[in-house]
């Protein structure tokens, strides 16, 4: 994330002031492959997406661990709704 003259440049772009084609060519192929890369990495993405909500479901808890503890169990009388329905339905 770095070019020639010291100002920081992300992967995906292209540092301004290249005068060669060719060095533009290279440095504009390369920040459109750093593109497709980041774009096409879905389990990198899932993952810093993973990351993103398990922060906010902590800083939530820090904060509010009543409506935490309401969310939790929530989730887990859904989640058994959700199996004893399906276990009820195969059975029939």
């Amino acid at each position: 994330m770095s070019s020639s003259a010291g100002v920081p440049v992300p992967r995906t772009g292209v540092p301004l002031g290249i005068t060669d084609p060719v060095e533009k060519a290279r440095a504009e192929l390369k920040a459109a492959l750093a593109a497709i890369e980041e774009k096409a990495n879905v389990p990198a993405r899932v993952a810093r997406a993973t990351e993103k909500r398990v922060g906010a479901a902590r800083a939530f808890a820090r904060r509010n661990p009543a409506g935490a503890a309401v969310a939790v169990v929530g989730v887990a009388v859904a989640v058994g709704a959700l199996v004893w329905g399906a276990v009820r339905l195969y059975t029939r």
